[in-house]
């Protein structure tokens, strides 16, 4: 394979909603390109992206799939991205490194939440998009409404280059308007028969050829001039205006293609070529810093690292993409995050479970490479002295946790090494073990890709998990102020232990003063703050602790005990063992022993006497709450506003969103178990949701009986 510079790369990463045919497209590029000898198929179980077990046994795309063809002297980058929502780490990936998004529709379906959701990220990352209307020999295609749907919710920019002269049964004829030609195909597909477009089509064909002229123009000021000058614009200015708008993200173009009998791809394939941008017309990459870095192939080396696999005899693969200079195999690079040194080994450019070779890779280009130590992604290396930085690609918070353990408890390690494994591959993926909650905590984008997760550990590395309800971390707070007093007293031969706390608790709220009298059995009683401590608990809130000893009943020394035993029940609440937040001590009185007092003796005092206080100031559990927007069809808003409601949603508002509907709630995080199920199931699989934590709330008193009512029966059990 040649060594293609900047100008000769372009990058593309294949994006739609599951069923919208990207693999399929992928497979007929490749063939087009000359990469693989035959098509593959979903159903054959045989396509260079789909090849791992878990993605053959459902039959759709898990991971994101680096490819390649070459294609009238370019080297064409592409990437396929998986369909379903539950792994959209991979098309967030996949649009960080390339320079053009091509959004896969399906002929039947038109625009879906899925596409909808992936044009959002694509305009986050300032990605240009082509549309791709796939499918186009269905019986029940229908493009026409697909450019509409299209059109209402991307607006005017959405231009057509080509249209299908007989999309259904028996489809083999395309219009392309920008090369006013006809494109005619034989049953097997490939290379098409050209001809002139027929009379029929004449008065439709120069009205989307001067439509999409008009677009092209309006980019360039040039090319307006000149449109207005001659009425019309050559095949080159048109591409120029295109490619303008293309990059500035003002024009959407769109072709039809039937994937299956590849159909129109060699001409989409050419359009790539020809107008979306190449690596080097790009703008630079910017670093951390600030830094703008030129994909120049004479510029210092540098390497993004974007995306993890573990493949059979190989392990770990890691892709890169080449952001400046020239990397080559053996090269000594730098890790920007650690300082470690890597050697580069082994060059691959690749396509999908095949793999090539390469001795070198200039920048813009795609690749990977093996055996690195100390390199995840994210990570940029460079050549010695050289100090770029690119950002972490940023994911969507996790919508679906459980709970998990090993059936066979000695494999508890085992899985723990698996789990961190599969967060590397998919970054969606969390894992942690909760000391809080004392569980093994996995999260993700929801039911389906936690339990694709399972699938995979179960079939490929042999272990058999289960997965159990989560426990919900809870918070346990006080709602009015109380006071309490212990004595901790212990004589048993030699030194005793000795220590009294009196102390006052109440709500703690940002800016509040402090304290200056408390109503103490019954007699207001002054205070004197002589010493304030606030501590930002790790789990939130906050804890301040005021030392208003006078007269030296305690010594000073022993607070910082006094706040250690409190800090203990502050970990473990005394209504349900959840940690307490947003509280205020007021030490005040007390008693100490001139020989038996120490440190341990106050610890206990105030860890009693804060525990006695506590269930005397009306304590409230609070729960998480979590803002959630649902993006859903028209027709299912009813349904899914009222399964909302079941699950105590406070709904905050609605607004139509490019199409669709977007319902906006405040739900306990208890309530979201199965939501992404349950929402599938309502919708056909047809809406989305994304969930941000918002804050805690005191939950309902039935539901804190209920609470209060388990947790005394979990410790029951547990003596």
């Amino acid at each position: 394979m040649k060594t293609y510079k900047p100008n000769e790369i372009k990058n593309i990463a294949l994006v739609g909603s599951a069923g919208s045919g990207k693999t399929t497209l992928a497979e007929a590029m490749m063939y087009e390109g000359g990469v693989i000898p035959r098509r593959g198929s979903i159903s054959a179980k045989n396509t260079s992206s789909d090849y791992r077990p878990v993605e053959q046994e459902y039959g759709s795309s898990v991971f994101p799939a680096v490819l390649y063809t070459e294609w009238k002297e370019h080297k064409l980058n592409f990437i396929d991205t998986p369909g379903a929502d539950d792994f959209v780490g991979g098309v967030i990936s996949a649009l960080n490194v390339v320079d053009t998004g091509v959004m896969v529709i399906n002929a039947v379906r038109g625009i879906e939440v899925g596409t909808e959701i992936i044009s959002r990220h694509a305009k986050r990352l300032n990605k240009p998009l082509i549309f791709v209307i796939n499918q186009v020999d269905h019986e029940k295609a229908n493009f026409d409404h697909a450019v509409e749907q299209a059109k209402a919710a991307f607006g005017s920019k959405v231009v057509l280059v080509q249209y299908p002269v007989n999309p259904g049964i028996g489809f083999n004829r395309v219009i392309d308007v920008l090369k006013m030609e006809m494109y005619q195909w034989k049953p097997e597909g490939g290379k098409p028969d050209v001809l002139p477009i027929p009379k029929e089509e004449e008065e439709k064909a120069n009205e989307l050829h001067n439509a999409l002229i008009e677009a092209a123009a309006e980019n360039d000021e040039g090319l307006m001039e000149l449109f207005f000058d001659k009425g019309s614009l050559t095949e080159d200015e048109m591409r120029a205006g295109i490619r303008k708008g293309l990059i500035a993200r003002d024009m959407f173009p769109v072709f039809c293609v039937s994937a299956e009998k590849d159909m129109c791809v060699r001409r989409f394939m050419e359009f790539v070529i020809n107008v979306a941008p190449s690596a080097g017309s790009m703008p630079p990459s910017i670093t951390e810093d600030g830094d703008e870095v030129p994909y120049d192939e004479k510029g210092p080396t540098s390497l993004y690292m974007f995306n993890t696999t573990v493949e059979p005899h190989l392990g770990e693969v890691i892709y890169f993409k080449v952001a400046s200079g020239t990397v080559h195999e053996g090269d000594d690079l730098y890790n920007a995050t650690n300082d470690a040194k890597e050697r580069i080994s082994t060059l691959y450019a690749v396509a999908g479970k095949n793999r090539t070779k390469v001795t070198e890779m200039m920048a813009g280009d795609i690749g990977a490479t093996v055996k690195l130590k100390n390199t995840n992604n994210g990570d940029t290396l460079n050549e010695k002295d050289v100090h770029y930085k690119f950002g972490k690609i940023q994911y969507p918070n996790p919508r679906f946790r459980t709970a998990v353990k090993a059936v066979n408890t000695s494999d508890e390690e085992k899985l723990a090494e698996v789990l961190q494994r599969i967060h590397q591959e998919d970054p969606t993926f969390l894992v942690e073990y909760s000391k809080e909650l004392k569980q093994m905590i996995i999260s993700g984008q929801g039911e389906f890709h936690l339990n694709t997760m399972k699938w995979r550990i179960e079939h490929n590395d042999k272990l058999e998990i289960e997965f159990y309800p989560p426990r919900i971390p809870y918070r346990e707070t006080i709602t009015k102020y109380a006071y309490a007093d212990y004595r901790h007293k212990k004589q048993s031969g030699g030194a005793g232990q000795f220590g009294e706390v009196h102390l006052v608790i109440e709500p703690y709220t940002e800016g509040m003063p402090a304290p200056t009298m408390y109503k103490i059995n019954g007699v207001d009683s002054k205070i004197s703050v002589k010493d304030t401590e606030v501590v930002e608990l790790p789990w939130g809130g906050k804890l301040v602790f005021y030392n208003c000893i006078v007269g030296g009943v305690i010594d000073a020394r022993f607070m910082p005990a006094i706040l250690k035993g409190i800090m203990e029940k502050m970990e473990e609440g005394p209504l349900t063992g959840s940690y307490a937040r947003d509280i205020r001590v007021s030490v005040y009185d007390g008693k100490m022993h001139p020989v038996d007092s120490n440190e341990i003796s106050f610890k206990l005092a105030g860890r009693h006497a804060f525990s006695t206080a506590f269930k005397q100031a009306s304590p409230k559990i609070l729960e998480p709450i979590y803002d959630v927007e649902v993006l859903v069809p028209d027709e299912y808003m009813g349904d899914v506003m009222g399964d909302l409601q079941t699950r105590r949603a406070i709904i905050m508002g609605m607004e139509a969103d490019s199409g669709f509907q977007k319902l906006m709630a405040k739900v306990p995080l208890k309530e979201m178990q199965r939501y992404s199920t349950a929402l599938s199931s309502i919708t056909g699989g047809r809406a989305s949701f994304t969930m941000n934590f918002s804050g805690y709330e005191k939950v309902p008193s039935e539901v804190q009986d209920e609470l209060l009512k388990t947790y005394q029966e979990e410790k029951e059990e547990d003596e």
